[in-house]
């Protein structure tokens, strides 16, 4: 799958794990669609690592936090923001999946 909407940035812990956070601005018209997008990557690792999202200093595979706000200059403006945290073996499996370097 091609992302359209979310470029992530990548950065990795000495042991192999990491986060990736992507920012995404778009008009009304496209909300949906960067939602839909949102939504396919939660989805993928939610099936993928079913069961396993807790904080990683809990022991858990991954973990994620959603933001979303309306521009407060131009509120025709949405700003989502989605970090996403995992093990090695996660980070591994997201980037063979969304074709991340």
């Amino acid at each position: 799958m091609r992302l359209q909407f979310l470029v992530f940035d990548h950065s990795e812990d000495p042991q192999g794990g990491g986060s990736f956070d992507a920012m995404a601005s778009v008009r009304q018209p496209q909300l949906v669609a960067l939602r839909a997008e949102i939504a396919e990557v939660v989805d993928w690792a939610e099936t993928v690592f079913a069961g396993q999202r807790t904080p990683l200093d809990e022991g858990g595979e991954w973990d994620m936090d959603l933001q979303e706000q309306t521009d407060a200059a131009s509120p025709l403006w949405h700003v989502l923001t989605l970090s996403i945290s995992g093990s090695a073996l996660f980070c591994a499996a997201f980037i063979q999946r969304f074709g991340l370097d």
